[in-house]
């Protein structure tokens, strides 16, 4: 492993720009625990791409998973990863946050049942118990997927299994989990020894969206860092994208912890859902996500997306 990173720092000279003068500061808040969702910055960070721009970044893993945006608003870091969906009901309550960029470019979440089961469609699920972790979001979605269906979420039964959702389903405490994701509790199902049925929101009722972005503050998106961050990754994306095997070795060089083959695998299946133009903003594809926050009672009025995401030069 060592030598195969060691191979993947010196093959990406080559892609390396030089090395600006002067180093610019930047602390960069997680979403969560470091993980493979948070790939390319590592990539960008081991191989150099962040130093070419002349970025000297330190990336911050959150005790609370819902306080970066909120640190960031208020000062107290540069750039903060969080969720499409959140940045919303973050611009409602008057956080002074933009979207400057996207990391992950498809939602993550699904809701899973175990493959043999009873439930091989979501008509299957009336009269079923479902269960969430955090509820809100994840109930609006559930209820717009039953409602492709002709289903309302008074034909299932909620139950919080507090982010125990691979054991709630494998115990068969619940039929179905909504809010796994596909590129995490998927797979660790099949390791744990079972098998799952995946439905997609994006495939019944919910409009699609980016599962994780980047945010800063409003008065900083004219600093030259905010579109040289974006720089390095995508030089990052498109690197790992090239070379999927030489990142993960860069990868697991960096964070030695996550060695198994649940974090492998969901290193490899996430690969293809990193934004390839992570500064590219569709507009109207926020707006139809907006349309769909207000419909299901999660933010009382849609916005202009001009005023909370924009695209860098």
């Amino acid at each position: 492993m060592y030598r195969l990173a060691t191979a993947a720092l010196a093959a990406a000279l080559a892609f390396a720009a030089p090395a600006a003068a002067q180093t610019t500061k930047l602390t960069v808040l997680l979403d969560w625990y470091m993980n493979p969702d948070h790939a390319p910055l590592v990539v960008a960070q081991e191989i150099g791409f962040f130093a070419d721009q002349g970025l000297e970044i330190e990336l911050v893993t959150p005790s609370d998973p819902s306080a970066p945006p909120r640190l960031v608003a208020a000062g107290k870091g540069d750039i903060a990863i969080t969720y499409q969906p959140n940045l919303y009901q973050q611009v409602e309550e008057g956080l002074e946050l933009t979207r400057i960029g996207t990391l992950v470019a498809t939602p993550l979440n699904t809701l899973v049942a175990l493959k043999g089961g009873s439930i091989e469609t979501l008509e299957d699920l009336k009269g079923k118990t479902v269960g969430y972790s955090v509820a809100g979001f994840e109930d609006a979605l559930l209820e717009a997927m039953l409602g492709s269906v002709d289903l309302s979420i008074d034909d299932v039964t909620l139950v919080n299994v507090n982010f125990s959702l691979t054991p709630a389903l494998m115990s068969r405490q619940v039929d179905a989990v909504i809010g796994a994701y596909r590129n995490f509790e998927f797979t660790q199902l099949r390791l744990e020894g079972a098998e799952g049925v995946a439905f997609y929101p994006e495939e019944h009722g919910v409009p699609t969206y980016d599962e994780l972005i980047f945010v800063a503050r409003n008065d900083r998106l004219e600093e030259p860092a905010m579109a040289a961050f974006l720089a390095a990754i995508e030089k990052a994306v498109t690197w790992q994208t090239n070379h999927p095997d030489e990142a993960l070795a860069v990868f697991l060089e960096a964070y030695p912890d996550l060695d198994d083959e649940l974090n492998r695998e969901a290193f490899r299946d996430t690969l293809r859902r990193f934004a390839l133009r992570p500064s590219a903003l569709d507009i109207a594809r926020y707006e139809r996500f907006g349309t769909f926050m207000k419909e299901r009672g999660l933010v009382k009025d849609t916005v202009p997306v001009d005023r909370f995401a924009v695209q860098l030069p």
